[in-house]
């Protein structure tokens, strides 16, 4: 499609299409370009010969690795397995996996309050990220619904109810690189 695109405006350029018919033309290309190219999908690839049977780590890019990993310590209860105390610390997530925390973001990277963060820049030998992570959801135990608010509260969190339905109970906050933080009662 993007070749199309370029054709319309070396044309729409030289002088072969109105501004009228370009926008015409890109309009409907928008409205049938993607059912088109679902019909040109390739059949999936099949299941590769394993499963996931744990989480290794994830890794955050942050602003301040020292005020992540006390946040996220505090907070969360996880444990600090490491500090090289330069840059970066793993954090052990109970028996679930760890977190590795860095500094690798600039601080002009932070997103404004109540925003997801930009996404962060791909390193010469990738594509730049297009894709971002909205946020990350963590059961927590024991739960209480008024009671982790009223502490998500005393830390001056801010906590913005989710999914409060019957069996499921969640509250969303920003980290400090105002990443999104869902806090819920599903542990299994």
């Amino acid at each position: 499609m993007e070749g199309m695109i370029a054709t319309l405006l070396k044309d729409f350029e030289d002088g072969r299409l109105d501004r009228r018919q370009l926008i015409h033309t890109l309009a409907t290309m928008a409205m049938v370009g993607p059912a088109a190219a679902a019909g040109l999908a390739q059949a999936p690839a099949p299941k590769a010969p394993w499963k996931t049977a744990k989480l290794d780590h994830i890794s955050y890019a942050v602003t301040d690795y020292k005020r992540s990993a006390a946040f996220y310590s505090s907070l969360m209860g996880w444990e600090i397995a490491s500090d090289n105390g330069t840059n970066q610390a793993t954090l052990r997530i109970g028996s679930i996996g760890e977190i590795i925390i860095r500094n690798a973001r600039p601080a002009s990277a932070q997103a404004p309050a109540g925003q997801a963060p930009a996404a962060a820049q791909g390193s010469a030998d990738r594509p730049p990220v297009t894709g971002v992570i909205n946020h990350i959801s963590w059961g927590i135990e024991p739960w209480d619904t008024d009671g982790v608010k009223a502490e998500l509260e005393r830390r001056e969190l801010k906590p913005r109810p989710d999914m409060q339905g019957a069996d499921f109970k969640s509250w969303h906050v920003l980290d400090p690189d105002g990443w999104d933080l869902q806090i819920s009662n599903q542990t299994k």
